[in-house]
Order: structure tokens, then C-alpha cells, then sequence
């Protein structure tokens, strides 16, 4: 029998499946700043296929009176509470409610919102909560210092589950469905360490991450590394300066100064038009870097009249890059049907499965 890891860390893919298994539960998940939590309410609503409302509650900037009021029932002559019409609880839909960043709100609100959390009868206020709806919870980890916590008889009224970062294999699997920039593509593929945790043996140096030991303006997560994306797309309307600073502010000195690298590996491509026109003669870009870039960049350009000649030019490649256009082309929904309907790809998936 195999050793269990009780400390192991999973994944939000993993974490959207339990709590989507056990609806009535509630998960609080817990993880580093920008790995990816608050989208996870978008995440289980897509597999519930439009049944249900999506609701965000931002906890930390939350008082008493978002939450819930009273009103007067003048017929009955009592008071009742009347929940805050941002939880949607009046629109007749189950609902998928993540309060987001709950272990930064205040005692007094926390405490408020505890009748959410019991498995049977939940509700708020006045107003209770259908079996469909689901509700979960999100933080940081208390190691990370951001100044996270819940008390006892909140935690035990939740399942506390520790969710890692995505690796870069992961994220690059996102990033070609989401429209990343190539660059910040191809930089997370040369340095996967971008992606690691302070919590991972041997990252005590790495100079790209959150470290909570450090005194840190900015770090790589996969949030900022898509706000990197988006300063890149426009650096064409700024000058270098400015966008190396944006980078800085964004990422962190470190991890914008290598990455800046990367732009300057557009100068050694050839133009597309030459790649399509002249597959056996355009320019091999010299260099990983170089390599990486125009690789990740053609996914986002290949279309079905396009895809053949560049199967013949990246078939020039080093095996290493042939097999990472094959892979992350395979993951994008928008470029499958590109790829798989076109024989000079299916051919070299014949050819190389080995790579693969």
C-alpha cells in the first residue's frame, strides 16, 4: 500500500470536482495570492450548464449592512431580515455563491454568514438556500501572512482544503485557450520555476515568486503573469522604458527584466508570410528563446490554409519544439479542428508519438 501524503496540496481542477461531488458541503479553499480561487466560481458554474446564478462576494470589503437588513412587515406586525440582493437568492435559481477571501472579513460579518454554512437549512437572513445552490469559501494560507483567519467554530463547520499552484504545464494548458501573448507563453515554457511555491523544497532562491520571507513589491503568479500579458499586447504604444516598468510593477523586477529578453527575440523571427509562402527556406530563429516564442505565437495564427506549410517549416525544428506546437495546438479548443483535420499534422502525430 502506498504512502498518503495528509499535507498534499490539489489542485482548483480537483477542488471544483469535490465540491461539486458533495454540493451541500463547504469547501474552504485555501492557497497563495493569485493562483487562480475567485475564477473557480466561473469554473463549476460552466459545468452546471447555465442552471445556476453566479454570485461573488468580495468578504474582505464587505459590513453588516451588505449583508442583510431589517424591514418591517406591517401586516404581521415583526420585523424580518431581508438578505442583500447581490446574493441573488431572490431570483428563484440555485446559486453558486463563492465568498471570496472570507478569512480577511471582519468577525462581526464572518459571523453573520455562518447560517450559509450548515449542511441542512442554510440560509441568510430570512431567506434559505436550496439543496442545488452551492457555497464555498476561499483564503490565503495562514503562512502566507496576509493576515488570514477563521476561527474555531467556523472551521469546523467547513472542509479546509489547501489548493496549489497550477505548473507550468497546467498554465500554458490555459494560457493557449485564453489568449496569453505568446512572449509571457513562451518565457513560463523556458522558466517553469516562475510557477513554483515558496512551500516546494529548494525555492528559497528562486527570485520570481511570492515569498512571504521577503519583502516583496510584486511576484509571478498566474494573475499577474496574465496582467504581463496584457502591458505586452500594447507595448507597441508605449517605449521600453515604460514598459519594463509596467512589467516591474507587475511581476517583479526579476521576472520582468528576463522576460523583457523575450521581446527582443521578435527582431530574430521571420514574418509569416515567409514561413507560409517559403516553408523550406525561411529563417530558423536561432536560440530556445527565439524558438519558444515563434512557436507559441503560431498557434494563435495557424488556420487550415495555413497549417500545412507550417507543419513543413516547424518540421525543421528540433524535436523539442515540433512536439510543443503539437501539444499546445491539441489543447486549444478553437485550433483542434485546425490541427486534426490537416494530414501533415496527423502524420507527424503518426511519426512522433514518442514526443508526445
Amino acid at each position: 500500500m502506498s504512502t498518503i501524503d495528509f499535507g498534499k496540496r490539489i489542485s482548483l481542477a480537483q477542488a471544483a470536482k469535490a465540491i461539486l461531488a458533495n454540493p451541500k458541503l463547504r469547501y474552504y479553499l485555501e492557497g497563495e495570492p493569485g493562483i487562480g480561487k475567485s475564477s473557480l466560481t466561473e469554473t463549476i458554474k460552466a459545468v452546471l450548464n447555465k442552471t445556476h446564478e453566479r454570485v461573488y462576494i468580495d468578504m474582505a470589503s464587505l459590513d453588516l449592512g451588505d449583508l442583510a437588513m431589517p424591514w418591517i412587515d406591517k401586516e404581521t406586525n415583526t420585523t424580518r431580515y431581508a438578505p442583500n440582493a447581490r446574493f441573488k437568492l431572490h431570483t428563484g435559481k440555485p446559486v453558486v455563491i463563492n465568498l471570496d477571501e472570507f478569512s480577511k472579513g471582519a468577525a462581526p460579518v464572518q459571523n453573520m454568514i455562518h447560517p450559509m454554512l450548515e449542511k441542512n437549512n442554510p440560509r441568510l437572513g430570512d431567506l434559505f438556500i436550496d439543496d442545488q445552490s452551492i457555497v464555498f469559501l476561499t483564503g490565503n494560507l495562514s503562512t502566507d501572512g496576509v493576515g488570514d483567519r477563521i476561527k474555531a467554530h467556523t472551521a469546523n463547520r467547513v472542509v479546509r482544503v489547501k489548493i496549489r499552484k497550477p505548473n507550468a504545464e497546467e498554465w500554458l494548458a490555459w494560457a493557449v485557450n485564453n489568449d496569453i501573448d505568446p512572449i509571457v507563453m513562451a518565457f513560463v515554457h523556458q522558466y517553469p520555476h516562475v510557477l513554483a511555491s515558496y512551500l516546494d523544497d529548494g525555492q528559497d532562491s528562486n527570485p520570481y515568486i511570492f515569498n512571504p520571507r521577503k519583502v516583496q513589491d510584486a511576484f509571478a503568479s498566474p494573475r499577474s503573469l496574465e496582467t504581463a500579458s496584457d502591458i505586452i499586447k500594447v507595448r507597441d504604444q508605449v517605449d521600453p522604458d515604460t514598459t519594463i516598468a509596467c512589467l516591474s510593477g507587475a511581476v517583479g523586477e526579476a521576472c520582468a527584466r528576463d522576460m523583457f529578453a523575450y521581446l527582443e527575440y521578435q527582431d530574430q523571427l521571420p514574418t509569416w508570410e515567409s514561413i507560409i509562402n517559403s516553408p523550406k527556406t525561411a529563417k530558423i530563429p536561432e536560440g530556445a528563446g527565439a524558438c519558444s516564442v515563434l512557436v507559441f505565437g503560431a498557434i494563435s495564427k495557424v488556420d487550415k490554409q495555413s497549417i500545412t506549410p507550417f507543419m513543413e517549416y516547424v518540421g525543421r525544428f528540433e524535436p523539442e519544439w515540433q512536439a510543443a506546437f503539437a501539444i499546445n495546438i491539441s489543447r486549444n479548443p478553437q485550433k483542434q479542428s485546425v490541427a486534426f483535420t490537416c494530414k501533415a499534422f496527423s502524420d507527424w502525430v503518426l511519426k512522433n508519438e514518442d514526443l508526445l
